[in-house]
């Protein structure tokens, strides 16, 4: 568990957002097999908002335009989200099986715009 967190964190140093994101093994009780998660409050804290497959605008759906806490409960691969539409702006990959418990202080924070898969 400690090699998936290192390996996290330095996915996330080499794509250039330093220690301000960190992904960790999510706790995200609720989140459906394939899915990524979004939520209105920190450490995934009551009901998800689930998208499937690559998303151009997450916008659309309030609990991604308003995203506190996200987690990949994927089957296959990492998945990257975004800060703007179209997969633009800032990004960071959260791997298979982790999260971010608190987006707070972060481009994503209630701004969780767009995601592409592997």
């Amino acid at each position: 568990m400690l090699k998936k967190l290192i390996a996290s964190v330095a996915v996330i140093a080499a794509a250039g957002l330093g220690a301000g994101v960190a992904a960790s093994p999510a706790a995200a009780a609720g989140c459906p097999s394939g899915a990524l998660c979004a939520w209105l409050s920190t450490n995934y804290s009551g009901d998800p908002g689930t998208v499937y497959g690559n998303n151009d605008n997450l916008l659309q759906y309030n609990k991604f335009n308003n995203a506190v806490s996200v987690s990949n409960s994927g089957t296959q691969c990492s998945v990257r989200i975004y800060s703007g539409q179209g997969r633009t702006g800032q990004s960071v990959n959260i791997p298979r099986g982790y999260g971010i418990g608190d987006l707070g202080g972060t481009a994503f924070y209630k701004n969780v715009a767009s995601n592409h898969w592997c």
